[in-house]
């Protein structure tokens, strides 16, 4: 026991540390950003009465453009949603118009779901907007990981801190805390159903709870995903909402 002491005592001594946070925050971009993506899934929103489900593709170029198109249920079926240098337009096909959400609208709900359309806008890569720092390690489920806080480096960001824990091995968060800058937790977010996809880790189920609303959760299970495909110039223009 004496020995072990010791031992830990020589490892403080030479300053031994955490990871840098710095470095896994890189490693987890390596995983969850892409040149581009194409994805379909599936969100369904646990609501306090009742569960309901929309389908959707999305083809996404860097962080910058994303276009998307609900095709289920009939009621949300041809509506589409494209981000173009962080502005953002819908087409609703009942009203045959299509509408700039800017401002206070980003933080409303997306059709209900646990997801604002500020969670859908920033695509940016976490050490573009976060400085990091390890604070910890914890068993998550049966993995083990590293509790990494996040603080804002920039101004224009949805959460001002985060604590996400993320796999020590493959390098993906399993679990988010995403707070305000007061401090007041916003949402907790789960990750699961981890796989390997074209080389890198990625998780295809995303539980969203928002903690200031009613309701059991939002969850986002991707049905199928591919990362750096070739998608049409056309794709990311206004014009394509009403074709």
């Amino acid at each position: 026991m004496n020995s072990i002491i010791i031992f830990l005592f020589g490892l403080l001594a030479m300053g031994f540390d955490y990871p840098d946070g710095a470095v896994i925050l890189e490693k987890v971009d390596r995983n969850m950003s892409s040149k581009n993506r194409i994805s379909e899934s599936a969100m369904t929103i646990h609501g306090k009465r009742n569960s309901r489900t929309i389908v959707s593709r999305t083809m996404s170029e860097g962080t910058k453009k994303s276009f998307t198109e609900y095709l289920a249920p009939a009621s949300e079926k041809g509506t589409k949603m494209l981000k173009l240098q962080g502005q953002l337009w819908i087409y609703s096909p009942a009203a045959d118009r299509i509408i700039q959400i800017s401002g206070n609208m980003l933080r409303q709900s997306v059709m209900g779901s646990d997801l604002s359309y500020e969670d859908m806008m920033d695509d940016r890569k976490l050490t573009e907007i976060y400085f990091a720092r390890v604070t910890g390690v914890e068993k998550t489920g049966d993995r083990n990981t590293f509790i990494v806080e996040l603080k804002a480096r920039v101004e224009n960001v949805a959460y001002f801190a985060q604590k996400i824990w993320v796999d020590q091995e493959r390098y993906i968060p399993l679990k988010e805390e995403l707070y305000a800058k007061s401090g007041q937790l916003l949402k907790k977010v789960d990750l699961k159903d981890v796989q390997k996809i074209e080389g890198r880790w990625f998780p295809t189920t995303i539980i969203y709870k928002d903690m200031l609303k009613d309701g059991n959760g939002t969850e986002f299970k991707m049905t199928s995903v591919k990362f750096n495909q070739d998608i049409p110039d056309y794709i990311f223009s206004k014009a394509v909402l009403k074709q």
